[in-house]
């Protein structure tokens, strides 16, 4: 076959560092979740949904087939990270945590995934972002080092 052809989505969920709140206020939020879209589209890694709550985020998006999910993770912090510094000068200090959970979908399950997105701020009103990302690893099998999962 000389055609190359994928489809892979992946659900990305990554917290600020310590779980602080740098993302309280609601505008600086949505224009957080439209950069790490726009950063995603910028190395070829198509977004489906970007969401969060105050101190973290997830997103749906699609791996090019020549960029690594390391290097996915890399481009998405670092550019976000130098943005919301040069936005808001009070966020100096902004920083991701240094670990993320990359979680395969399959095609029929991704409209299921954008709507847990979308539904960040409800789901929020009674579960932490580590009680959060538990469960998601528990869903897909995945035993967490509690030592080494938080920074």
């Amino acid at each position: 076959m000389p055609q190359s052809l994928a489809r892979i989505w992946l659900h990305i969920t990554f917290s600020t560092a310590g779980r602080r709140a740098y993302l309280q206020n609601e505008e600086l939020r949505e224009e957080m979740f439209r950069m790490l879209s726009h950063h995603a589209k910028e190395i070829n890694c198509p977004p489906v949904r970007a969401g969060g709550w105050i101190d973290h985020v997830h997103i749906l998006c699609g791996p090019a087939r020549t960029v690594s999910v390391a290097k996915l993770l890399e481009h998405l912090k670092t550019e976000t990270s130098k943005w919301i510094k040069r936005r808001a000068c009070d966020l100096s200090d902004f920083h991701w945590q240094a670990g993320y959970g990359a979680f395969s979908v399959s095609q029929s399950a991704a409209p299921q995934v954008i709507d847990y997105i979308e539904r960040q701020a409800e789901h929020h009103r009674t579960l932490s972002f580590q009680e959060e990302f538990r469960l998601i690893c528990q869903k897909h099998e995945i035993e967490i080092d509690e030592r080494h999962a938080w920074d």
